[in-house]
């Protein structure tokens, strides 16, 4: 392998120096600054911060500014190369150690860290656990080390890996190196287990606000799933990158193949295809644009594709945390995007069931019980939806405006005798047959329905037969829905999804507890105020053809090199060149995104291209103004 001179390396190597000359950035962001001469310093931190806010540059630049290599534990090795990739682009001296290499390529990285010749090397957690991997980095000098993803380490967290359990040994082993920990999801209660299992207790923690305003969340009644998935993406997400999520591999499977079917260009992702497969499709989704990958929660960890502009879920996330770092995904660049969830009764029935069936002890099943409520919740609140998001991260907020319920303010009713109505049914059943059914027979007994199932049992002879024609039969699987989600009903351990009472509806049953239930209303189809701002971009229409130009030179420049386009330029810096129409080095290099190395591999061809653009005669008056927010790129 080749190496380059330390970057940075023609002035000082202060973390100012750095971010603008090596990453293109003339001001850090929150709380970067503070973390960043803390580590430098030799310091431990413990990070929580959002997805897309900058938690990366908490390490890089200290690995960049420190003597010696820092080492990055990720467990990523999918996408080790594209982070490599990206540094690179940067002129950061940046390598992996992983199982993708041949033993010829692991000599020469390992030849470059032992010579000093690395700012930063990746390694697997795996990778770390390996006696001669400790005994390389003992040979060597090691800056920091940094554990991205780190809520790993937690038993309860999202997509658990044991072998972050054993990294407690960094302590021990290089008891002089500083470690910063990162993560984008955790509770209070995970954040004290991450503490804890990294012996972090002396480090200083910095916990930034979850809040991403520029996600736009929105939860609807699930009625036909594709058909509302593709209604989304045409209206407002044409040509767009996104993910959507699906609970099994064969509704990942039918979903993409929908999609393709109806002109998207989608791929599946899914633990169920070969390794080559799923490595092509992942590859793909970050390095061509417009990509909708559709695939189980196990893709994504990690994903540093910036302008992702939708996230879907087609079926019911099991816990908050993993609702929250799977819609991260989207709008890494700050720009507009939305965060979609279609929601319906089946969905409820079958997290339930799975919970049930699961092979937990009761701790677990207590613990999963809680985090199945909590995402409940969230889906059944009339309040603001970022509020109660954020509240259960334990963040205070303010009503968004940018959010569902914002925007279109749900009703609430008394729904106190429908569900006296639908509860005496089960009771009945039950009391008078020794019968349990599922929510549709239940419903079917409420509306009068005289089916042949009906009449069969001669259920049409239950003194509730018919009671309950005031409600619509969706309006009453919403009942069942929200009665679910408040714990007066639940669903039998028997595998057919029965509903059966709890402690809970005797209360209701009574008349001594209100119940009050959510108003799903039927609203005419709408673009998205995410979507509208998203297509217009903050730009005028010229500016629009200056972006639309760039774009596609990015796309060749990132097909020669075999890399994804973000790794060329962000969205968010194309869109500031596009406002401000630099004429000159000095002017390209004022754009946030630009740096050393981008402005000497690409700012001919850049200058070349806003030089010769129709519409590049001069900037509209105000553009400059506009571009402030459209440029406001990750970092």
């Amino acid at each position: 392998m080749t190496t380059t001179p330390p970057p940075g390396s023609a002035g000082p190597r202060t973390p100012a120096a750095v971010l603008e000359r090596v990453f293109g950035y003339d001001s850090f962001r929150g709380e970067q600054q503070e973390i960043i001469e803390h580590v430098v310093a030799g310091g431990d931190a413990v990070v929580l911060m959002p997805t897309g806010g900058g938690k990366s540059l908490c390490y890089q630049i200290p690995a960049i500014v420190r003597e010696g290599t820092g080492v990055v534990v990720s467990p990523l090795i999918a996408l080790m190369q594209d982070q490599v990739d990206a540094l690179s682009a940067l002129g950061v001296r940046a390598a992996f150690l992983n199982s993708t290499q041949g033993a010829e390529e692991r000599r020469a990285v390992e030849a470059a860290f032992l010579a000093g010749e690395l700012d930063l090397l990746y390694l697997a957690p795996e990778r770390l656990a390996v006696e001669s991997t400790a005994a390389l980095l003992d040979r060597g000098r090691v800056s920091l080390f940094a554990i991205d993803e780190a809520h790993c380490v937690s038993q309860w967290g999202h997509d658990f890996r044991p072998d972050y359990l054993a990294l407690s040994v960094l302590a021990d082993r290089w008891p002089g190196v500083p470690r910063i920990a990162l993560t984008a999801t955790a509770t209070e209660a995970t954040h004290r287990e991450i503490t804890e299992r990294l012996r972090l207790g002396s480090a200083r923690h910095f916990v930034a606000s979850f809040d991403r305003p520029n996600i736009q969340y929105r939860i609807e009644p699930k009625n036909e799933p594709i058909r509302q998935l593709l209604h989304l993406i045409r209206t407002e997400h044409a040509g767009d990158a996104g993910i959507v999520y699906c609970l099994s591999r064969a509704s990942v499977e039918k979903t993409a193949l929908a999609l393709v079917e109806a002109g998207v260009a989608a791929l599946p992702y899914h633990a169920g295809l070969d390794a080559r497969t799923r490595a092509s499709h992942q590859a793909r989704f970050l390095r061509e644009d417009g990509i909708v990958m559709v695939a189980t929660i196990a893709f994504g960890m990690g994903i540093d594709k910036p302008d992702v502009r939708f996230v879907a879920h087609l079926d019911l996330p099991k816990s908050v945390e993993g609702y929250y770092q799977e819609t991260g995904r989207a709008g890494r660049d700050g720009l507009p995007s939305t965060a979609w969830l279609a929601y319906g009764l089946q969905d409820v029935v079958q997290q339930r069931q799975l919970l049930d069936r699961s092979e937990g002890d009761a701790a677990f099943k207590r613990r999963a019980s809680a985090h199945l409520d909590a995402m409940l919740a969230l889906c059944e609140t009339i309040e603001c939806r970022r509020a109660q998001l954020l509240a259960y991260f334990g963040q205070a907020s303010q009503p968004c405006g940018n959010c569902d319920t914002c925007l279109e303010p749900p009703e609430s009713w008394d729904g106190t005798v429908a569900a006296q109505k639908l509860l005496s049914t089960i009771v009945r059943l039950w009391r008078e047959r020794h019968q349990r059914f599922g929510a549709g027979h239940v419903i079917d007994i409420l509306l009068g329905k005289r089916t042949p199932r009906v009449a069969q049992h001669g259920h049409d002879g239950l003194a509730t037969f018919g009671i309950g024609t005031e409600l619509t039969e969706g309006e009453w699987r919403g009942v069942v829905r929200q009665l679910l989600a408040q714990g007066l009903l639940a669903v039998a351990a028997d595998g057919y999804g029965t509903l059966v009472l709890t402690d809970s509806s005797a209360s209701v049953l009574s008349g001594s507890r209100v119940v009050r239930l959510r108003r799903d209303a039927v609203r005419a189809p709408r673009r998205s105020r995410a979507a509208r701002v998203a297509a217009l971009g903050d730009l005028p229409r010229d500016a629009q053809e200056v972006f639309e130009r760039l774009r596609s030179w990015r796309a060749g420049v990132a097909r020669e090199q075999g890399v994804p386009a973000y790794v060329v330029f962000a969205d968010a810096t194309l869109r500031g060149i596009a406002a401000t129409r630099p004429s000159s080095p000095a002017e390209l290099a004022t754009v946030s995104g630009v740096g050393e190395r981008k402005l000497e591999a690409y700012g001919a061809d850049v200058l070349a291209i806003v030089a010769t653009s129709a519409a590049a005669s001069a900037p509209a008056e105000g553009a400059a103004a506009s571009a402030e927010g459209a440029v406001d790129s990750v970092r």
